[in-house]
């Protein structure tokens, strides 16, 4: 099933029936990567949404958008979050008849013939009846350039399977996919449902994931499905038993990581072996943040009120006097 050129149409009419979906969420964007990241769009979907979440330049992205007739600007007047952006455009583009839904950052920018290995994927396992929720890409950090691997939940770690240059076409089971170059099926979206919009910003897919899971659909990695993408504002590599590329982001962030897995934590479908592992990656995040980067304190203040507000169930946004 081949893509439209979602810059040939002369209207902005609905997609046909079984087309994919691009929705791309925006806040702030670079608005040379989100250029980029549009041409290497066109020709792969068959429509593109872009949601976005009161940015400043927020008129100079729907000028952007503009220039793609196929594609269309939703706006917010505020920062309403990532799962409110993620739902405004799975909504729409499910509402207008898409088969499946493709999720992106605003700085990732897919490879040429990605959305195709996904296509191909996804109607492959639904060929031969896999109850599939969703199919992701690979990427490779655009800040090192390491490559990203696929995540299984093992006994008390992740356990993280790689794709190598003889498994091109291989699919890789995999317990969760992060949502950015993901591609999710529309009768999963129908069954499971959308993003929990009441964790704001992370987890959010991780959540979804443990949802779908427990209700007996999978979800794969597709190893000739490749990406660009950045995890944080940066990537530093530390010795944890082995080398480890984690991702480091502005202290308000850590919130949002401990408050929404002590919520998770609290819910019965995700795994008990998500549950432990997820434990001890925060104590191992706890340990590099608080002592070995930058704006130390921060950190810590921040990741101890994440821990206050998931205990007391506290969802939503962090209050703005807090924010940077």
């Amino acid at each position: 099933m081949g893509a439209r050129n979602f810059s040939a149409s002369m209207d902005n009419s609905q997609p046909p029936r079984g087309a994919v979906a691009a929705v791309v969420t925006t806040y702030q964007p670079d608005l040379q990567t989100l250029e980029a990241q549009f041409a290497r769009l066109d020709g792969q979907v068959d429509s593109l949404l872009v949601i976005d979440n009161g940015s400043a330049d927020a008129q100079q992205v729907a000028e952007l958008v503009a220039r793609y007739p196929s594609a269309r600007f939703i706006g917010a007047t505020e920062n309403r979050g990532l799962g409110w952006a993620h739902n405004k455009g799975l909504k729409r583009a499910l509402d207008e008849g898409a088969d499946a839904v493709l999720l992106l950052d605003q700085d990732s920018l897919p490879s040429k013939g990605m959305v195709d290995a996904l296509r191909v994927a996804l109607k492959k396992q639904r060929q031969q009846g896999v109850q599939t929720a969703a199919v992701g890409a690979r990427y490779l950090g655009t800040d090192q350039g390491h490559p990203s691997y696929f995540v299984q939940f093992g006994r008390l770690h992740f356990r993280r399977c790689f794709c190598s240059s003889t498994s091109a076409s291989r699919l890789i089971r995999a317990d969760m996919l992060i949502s950015s170059g993901t591609l999710f099926a529309r009768e999963a979206l129908e069954a499971v449902g959308l993003m929990d919009e009441g964790l704001f910003i992370d987890h959010l897919d991780t959540e979804w994931f443990l949802r779908a899971g427990a209700r007996g659909w999978q979800s794969f990695g597709v190893c000739d499905a490749l990406m660009d993408h950045g995890l944080g504002d940066r990537t530093v590599r530390v010795w944890l038993g082995r080398w480890r590329y984690l991702p480091v982001h502005k202290p308000f962030r850590y919130y949002y990581v401990y408050r929404n897995s002590l919520l998770l934590w609290r819910r019965d479908y995700p795994s008990r072996r998500w549950k432990y592992t997820d434990m001890l990656r925060l104590a191992k995040m706890f340990f590099v943040f608080a002592f070995f980067t930058g704006q130390r304190l921060s950190n810590m203040a921040m990741m101890f009120r994440g821990i206050r507000d998931g205990l007391s169930g506290k969802t939503g946004r962090l209050p703005q006097d807090l924010l940077p």
